[in-house]
């Protein structure tokens, strides 16, 4: 994706995109073709680590039992430690806001059953439940700072249910560069992972939160 291109694309979608009193968002969002999502070997679920951090400040909950408790409260928004999930379990609406509050969920490895039992029915459909993929699930023992910082920097591609992926880049505030910088290591990652490249690309397109999309390519 030639960055002279995306600046351009950039620059547009700030033009036309009205003034808010916040520092809106950045999507990119690829339309796929020719690509069969039916076949698991075809889907995407990406977590795709960013040069730059995409803006938004990711919230991070713990649901831990004793042997990291004390780490992720150091370090983590929230830790729900596991003699408290019956309770969670029991309240819908307190699982419900837990689940719209927070990012990502980091899960200790040896009670990852007890997580789904209390968790699996309300993160499962947000796509939310911890992810071994995003270096979500982890052993008993282990540094959670490191995990904390890296998903400041991670965007999720997903695709399986529908040919197109939506996912952030950066905010108003950052540098054009970085931003650029992001959009194409996203797409770089796409283009790696469809299984004939550019030619299952249909359509990308670069949008504000408020803004109309800007098309680049």
């Amino acid at each position: 994706m030639d960055k002279t291109k995306v600046l351009e694309a950039l620059k547009k979608a700030k033009e036309q995109s009205k003034k808010r009193n916040f520092s809106q968002r950045y999507d990119i969002i690829v339309n796929l073709k020719d690509i069969n999502l039916k076949d698991p070997t075809n889907q995407l679920d990406l977590f795709v680590n960013l040069h730059y951090p995409h803006g938004k400040k990711m919230k991070v909950c713990a649901l831990v039992g004793s042997e990291l408790k004390e780490e992720a409260e150091k370090v983590c928004d929230k830790t729900i430690h596991e003699q408290d999930f019956a309770n969670y379990a029991k309240d819908k609406k307190a699982t419900k806001k837990v689940a719209e509050e927070f990012d990502y969920f980091i899960a200790q490895a040896n009670i990852m059953g007890k997580v789904a039992g209390a968790f699996g029915r309300t993160l499962g459909p947000r796509k939310k439940m911890p992810n071994p993929k995003a270096g979500c699930v982890v052993p008993p023992k282990t540094s959670l700072q490191p995990i904390c910082e890296r998903l400041q920097h991670v965007t999720r591609v997903y695709a399986k249910e529908r040919p197109i992926i939506q996912c952030t880049v950066g905010i108003e505030s950052m540098k054009d560069e970085e931003v650029v910088d992001n959009i194409q290591t996203v797409f770089k990652q796409i283009l790696s992972h469809v299984p004939n490249e550019k030619n299952n690309i249909k359509s990308v397109y670069l949008k504000t939160t408020m803004g109309k999309p800007v098309k680049l390519m």
